[in-house]
């Protein structure tokens, strides 16, 4: 009901805009779903080791380092719509080629090399997001008015965390009864993600505000490097809002893996039980949406996220907890750590917060035309922290442990707080020195 009294408002552009992209998030729903127990398959399926598993997920970012290269190329693309139809065949297809993968335990042992061609499909398949992220960000913002852009963007994610709550169970207790289903269940989602980017490629954007320019391929990279350089010395909010994400990403990134080793290793989860941990937190999210949609848009950006990232540390700490309160019952065979319900509710703050701040929060600091060089640079810092921190992650547990390793993800997200309240104060006080 609230969603549909929040469209009444809207221009036919709006509208129409809103249609198709909550089709693709609808379409992305499901894929996500399935992806979000990809790192726990690679570990209990696969057999992969803690050092192969922190680099699936390091692909994921790593891949937006090359933003810093292709940025003028993605500012001066005329056919919007051929390249996201592009970039969908070569990077999400592939994904198809898991048909042919080992369908019993002792095959897979036999073959490690799957690992690597585990790992270079989904290599691929992270590449697809460089050309088709930065896009999403721009062809929303010229078709959202300011006061609608957030609140329009939380209704389509909404709908998208339903539906990927509901294939994450499913998908869990498939996988529990075939630990390999993943082999065709994988390559379904791969047509189904190609689709998705079709329907987003319909989404219309004035043609005469791409820019078009003749340079050579050395030229772009220098224009990109050096704007991007010019954004982070004299946009001095949005420099420290990037500085306050380094802090949350290293905390998130050395966190990630070590997590999906935790519940593998430590509480020795089933698939039900992961799949459980990973989406519960979604109802909650699904919940927070529509609020914090609206906040987004009526507060500044890094209140917001000194929320986020506040949410976070406190369910890395909910998380640490249980391993020396290990109180637990079974339900449905899903096994519930006590400590770990606060684990839930704080992911679904991150979870309701994050997604918005990700993907969004950078266009608040920029005019809508400059909306795609402001994500490419946002998206770009990801992968400069992706070059290191998966790995540290796994690092640090190997050395020192669980216990650790989550306090030097908490303490980084509590630097990320600090930073962000004080350069809101900071600003609000008219002290605006470098």
């Amino acid at each position: 009901m609230s969603i549909l009294i929040g469209l009444k408002n809207l221009t036919i552009g709006e509208r129409k805009t809103f249609k198709l992209h909550t089709l693709y998030m609808i379409i992305e729903g499901f894929v996500l779903g399935v992806m979000a127990l990809n790192e726990f398959v690679f570990i209990k399926s696969l057999h992969g080791t803690n050092y192969q598993l922190s680099f699936l997920f390091q692909f994921s970012m790593l891949v937006f380092l090359f933003l810093i290269v292709i940025n003028e190329f993605l500012k001066r693309v005329k056919n919007r719509k051929k390249l996201l139809r592009l970039a969908a065949i070569l990077s999400r297809l592939p994904l198809i080629a898991l048909l042919l993968f080992p369908s019993t335990k002792e095959e897979m042992l036999a073959q490690p090399y799957f690992h690597y061609i585990f790992l270079l499909l989904f290599l691929i398949y992270f590449a697809g997001n460089i050309f088709i992220n930065p896009n999403i960000n721009y062809l929303l913002k010229v078709n959202y008015r300011h006061q609608n852009f957030g609140k329009l963007y939380s209704y389509s994610t909404s709908i998208n965390k339903i539906v990927m709550l509901v294939v994450t169970f499913a998908y869990g207790y498939i996988l529990d009864y075939n630990n390999f289903a993943f082999t065709y269940i994988i390559p379904i989602a791969a047509i189904l993600a190609t689709i998705s980017v079709f329907v987003l490629s319909m989404i219309t954007y004035p043609e005469d505000k791409v820019i078009i320019v003749k340079q050579s391929i050395i030229q772009s990279v220098r224009s990109s490097i050096v704007e991007m350089r010019y954004i982070l010395k004299n946009n001095k909010p949005y420099r420290h809002f990037e500085i306050g994400f380094m802090y949350y990403g290293f905390s998130f990134m050395i966190s990630v893996t070590v997590i999906t080793i935790y519940f593998y290793e430590a509480l020795n989860l089933n698939y039900a039980s992961v799949a459980f941990y990973r989406n519960a937190y979604n109802i909650l999210a699904i919940l927070l949406l529509p609020f914090f949609g609206k906040l987004i848009g009526n507060i500044d950006p890094r209140k917001f996220a000194a929320i986020t990232y506040s949410s976070i540390a406190i369910y890395i700490f909910a998380l640490l907890l249980t391993s020396y309160f290990p109180g637990h019952f079974v339900f449905l065979d899903i096994t519930i750590y006590y400590t770990l319900l606060f684990y839930i509710l704080f992911h679904g703050i991150f979870a309701a917060t994050m997604v918005l701040l990700w993907n969004i929060g950078s266009a608040y600091f920029c005019t809508p035309e400059e909306s795609g060089t402001y994500q490419s640079l946002h998206l770009s810092l990801t992968g400069v922290r992706a070059v290191f921190a998966p790995m540290m992650g796994v690092v640090f547990y190997e050395l020192f442990g669980f216990t650790v390793t989550f306090s030097i993800a908490i303490f980084s997200l509590l630097c990320g707080v600090v930073l962000m309240l004080w350069s809101y104060k900071r600003e609000k006080t008219g002290y605006t020195n470098a």
